[in-house]
């Protein structure tokens, strides 16, 4: 089995399509996309793309969640939280990122989620930097 980066994922794993109605819960480790009716949580390891005219209604838990359609639930996303000009969502968010585009509707609370990996990165040390001659010479001259 090939694995796949965490950051960009080709193509998608899964796919509701924009005549479907799901009833059940998704849960996957790549990238689910729905054009059509979802009932009930999904739940993925990668991203999760709603489309325009797609309905999910229960909670979406993705590392990435790109909005064009509606969902009536909560989203948390590890990432990125894009919401285009079509979309609704009514529901709370948790999100590293998160980014509305202008005509979208966001009713909810909004949390930010702390990144894990600032806290652990060790501080660079500052680097010291020796003054250009050339700027010393200017200064020097208009004294």
């Amino acid at each position: 089995m090939r694995k796949r980066s965490a950051g960009f994922r080709e193509g998608v794993d899964t796919l509701v399509g924009s005549n479907a109605v799901f009833k059940g819960s998704i849960e996957s480790e790549g990238t689910v996309r729905v054009d059509g009716k979802v009932i009930g949580d999904i739940k993925v390891t990668g991203d999760a793309y709603i489309g325009n005219g797609a309905t999910v209604e229960g909670n979406v838990e993705a590392g990435n969640v790109h909005l064009a359609g509606t969902v009536k639930g909560n989203i948390l996303a590890r990432g990125l939280l894009k919401i285009l000009s079509t979309a609704k969502l009514y529901g709370d968010i948790k999100v590293n990122s998160f980014v509305a585009d202008e005509g979208a509707l966001f009713q909810g609370k909004c949390e930010m989620l702390e990144d894990a990996q600032e806290e652990k990165a060790p501080e660079k040390p500052r680097r010291s930097y020796k003054k250009s001659s050339v700027l010393e010479d200017i200064y020097e001259e208009s004294n």
